[in-house]
């Protein structure tokens, strides 16, 4: 299946080896655990617990939805607007030039057409539909980051992907030429030509796989998207280390930290922030206007979709943290401080304005045992 990419070899394997996260076999985090991140007596949910239809899984109705073209037709007064797309797909306007993160238009986080975590609704723009892109931005290459019939349709354009070290392997399988790849470790700083922009590779603590057999074998990362004014943080998926205050030190400060609120469990609070690390995370990396990612878009824990949100929005300290949290692709200036507004919750009225229920998928002894299927052929768990 082209959907599980490739392996790297050659130049792009040895710089691999060459990197101090490699371990002889493979990639590995090296910074230590921190204390009570994660619960060695919680039990990971089954593949089959994951793919269940409970209640609070997925919003009962769409989610409120904008579209942003008429806003992208106009220069943002700041210089800084940002479009979130849907979980970790976000537009950057910055200084001039537009910078697209983890793209996902697929229905699935998924290698299967029929089987997988599917999207709540589809994005507020088709592809088609969006303006000229400066650059692609990739942290990693699970599911829900890196889409195969995303890239395919990118490999069609001119764009530039800006990736960590190994992805480029499955980005080149896809059909993006190897001159449009540039792959980064942690630090590497890459200007994108023709532009002012800067993209640089930062620390996080994740892992990577598309298949049981490739797991770690490409490098997972943060990004900072720097303009000639402005810069931003792109967690990518990550848990809570220390290196977010080196990070703050060597790249910062921040205009805007895009931080990963969901998908988390107490059985891998390691290598997911979830709200509450997210805002220690946000401190660490100094403050100031924080938009959460990685929610409301995909199940991809036992959680009710909402939660990550909610509990954002009920511990966020104002004297450290200014939530901005805009509709599905709303383009907001994260300048223009606006309140923070519960927008979601409109969704979970049946009697809402033009609803329609969102349609979920069977929990059925089929589907039961292709998730078997699929625990024997991809990581665990899937982001």
């Amino acid at each position: 299946m082209r959907s599980f990419g490739s392996q790297s070899r050659g130049e792009r394997l040895e710089r691999l080896h060459d990197l101090p996260q490699w371990d002889g076999e493979r990639l590995r985090n090296v910074h230590p655990v921190l204390p009570g991140l994660r619960d060695a007596d919680a039990t990971r949910p089954t593949l089959r617990d994951f793919l269940r239809t409970d209640e609070g899984r997925r919003p009962p109705q769409p989610l409120p939805s904008m579209d942003p073209r008429e806003a992208w037709a106009r220069r943002a007064d700041s210089r800084l607007r940002v479009t979130w797309l849907g979980h970790s797909t976000v537009l950057i306007e910055i200084d001039g030039y537009r910078v697209l993160t983890d793209p996902v238009w697929g229905q699935r986080a998924s290698p299967f057409r029929l089987l997988g975590p599917s999207r709540f609704q589809p994005v507020p723009v088709s592809l088609r539909q969006m303006p000229e892109i400066d650059a692609v931005v990739i942290s990693h290459d699970h599911y829900d980051h890196l889409d195969y019939p995303t890239i395919r349709a990118l490999a069609k354009s001119s764009v530039p992907f800006i990736t960590s070290l190994g992805v480029g392997a499955h980005l080149e399988a896809w059909g993006i030429a190897a001159e449009r790849i540039t792959e980064l470790t942690w630090w590497q700083r890459h200007r994108v030509p023709g532009t002012g922009l800067s993209v640089t590779a930062a620390p996080s603590q994740h892992f990577s796989g598309r298949g049981l057999k490739d797991r770690n074998m490409t490098l997972w990362s943060s990004m900072v998207i720097e303009g000639e004014r402005h810069r931003v943080f792109f967690s990518g998926d990550t848990g809570l280390t220390t290196e977010y205050e080196a990070i703050r030190d060597r790249l910062g400060p921040f205009d805007l930290t895009m931080l990963e609120v969901g998908a988390f469990h107490p059985s891998w609070g390691d290598i997911h922030l979830g709200p509450d690390n997210a805002l220690t995370a946000h401190r660490m990396l100094g403050g100031g206007v924080l938009m959460p990612v990685h929610w409301g878009t995909f199940a991809l824990s036992t959680h009710d979709w909402d939660q990550p949100v909610e509990t954002l929005l009920a511990q966020a300290d104002p004297n450290h943290s200014h939530l901005l949290l805009p509709r599905l692709g709303e383009a907001v200036q994260p300048a223009e401080r606006r309140p923070a507004e519960a927008w979601w919750r409109t969704s979970q009225r049946s009697d809402a304005p033009g609803a329609e229920a969102i349609s979920t998928p069977p929990d059925s002894a089929a589907e039961a045992s292709e998730a078997d299927t699929l625990s024997g052929k991809v990581p665990w768990p899937l982001d």
